[in-house]
């Protein structure tokens, strides 16, 4: 016969009972469990001190009592984990990875179907009672919630040939690697920025550096990044940095479709990876004093972080 824990409902019934006067032995027959079951459940979770309101000897209160198990089955949680290295060690590493406790989570599951699940909500009451070493919530996780600000009304300096609801449905669908989305990300005046690819299928990130928004300079980055890859189509966002869009078209030999201003979720893979790459640089940093390979270690880094859109797999693993 298998075991069921007590529930609130029951915890309820009991402190009922146990008010009424009523010996553990009927209390047992009422609820279906055995005495030894009734006794331990009091003696775990009855209070230390007799709280006010409470008319029962043995000092039994059913939402204390539910709150203490609860604690008792978190930290039980807790202890499997610190106990069972390879899962310790598991999440360790993808904490520095920076991957979120969610992906961490699905990417255990993907690897490993036969072992015993880990729990995001666990993962991350280790991470409040900074339990892992050198790992902190505000340095190894990227706050959620984007504010996605509106461009000025003169910011959409281009005329497009073609607008993101003019997608054909192999675009819309997915269904094909090389189709890619596009845009900017801004250090500040002065600054520098970065050019952000995002293939729509596997959620591949290229990304170059650029000095300025100068159109022809973003075009020479884009066409570097892109080259020996496969390119179906780019969407980019209204930036005059793209406004050499016609002469990319023909050295990539592929149409590009700009997204309608004040529309940003149209590109909307392009934008919650540039979330993520806000992470490793946040807003106003200066992009001039880091070099082609700090942006590729952190491209490799976000390349490699398993998503669940992608069913717990990386962008690395399934571009191709």
């Amino acid at each position: 016969m298998s075991y069921t824990h007590f529930t609130l409902e029951e915890r309820k019934y009991l402190e009922k009972l146990l008010s009424e006067g009523m010996s553990m032995r009927k209390i047992a027959g009422i609820l279906e469990r055995s005495p030894s079951t009734i006794s331990r459940e009091i003696k775990r979770n009855r209070a230390k001190y007799k709280p006010r309101r409470i008319t029962n000897r043995y000092w039994y209160n059913h939402w204390r009592a539910h709150n203490l198990y609860t604690r008792r089955r978190r930290a039980d949680k807790l202890r499997a984990i610190q106990q069972d290295s390879k899962a310790w060690n598991f999440i360790v590493d993808g904490l520095n990875h920076f991957w979120s406790p969610e992906a961490i989570c699905g990417r255990w599951k993907l690897l490993y179907p036969d072992q015993k699940p880990l729990h995001f909500s666990t993962i991350y009451r280790y991470i409040n009672r900074e339990e892992f070493p050198n790992i902190r919530r505000n340095t190894h996780l990227r706050r959620r919630g984007k504010r996605i600000q509106t461009r000025n009304a003169n910011y959409n300096t281009i005329h497009p040939d073609r607008i993101i609801p003019e997608w054909p449905d192999e675009i819309r669908n997915r269904i094909r690697v090389g189709d890619w989305e596009g845009d900017t990300v801004y250090g500040g005046v002065g600054k520098g920025l970065l050019v952000t690819l995002v293939d729509r299928k596997s959620r591949y990130l290229k990304m170059g550096l650029l000095r300025s928004r100068n159109a022809e300079q973003t075009r020479k980055v884009i066409e570097k990044l892109l080259h020996g890859l496969p390119v179906k189509s780019i969407s980019l966002d209204n930036g005059a940095e793209f406004s050499e869009f016609r002469k990319l078209e023909k050295s990539l030999s592929a149409p590009v479709y700009f997204a309608e201003p004040h529309k940003p979720w149209q590109r909307g893979s392009n934008e919650n990876t540039n979330d993520i790459v806000r992470f490793f640089f946040p807003k106003g940093f200066d992009f001039t004093t880091v070099t082609d390979e700090d942006v590729q270690l952190v491209e490799d880094f976000i390349n490699s972080r398993p998503k669940k859109c992608l069913c717990w797999k990386s962008p690395q693993e399934l571009f191709r």
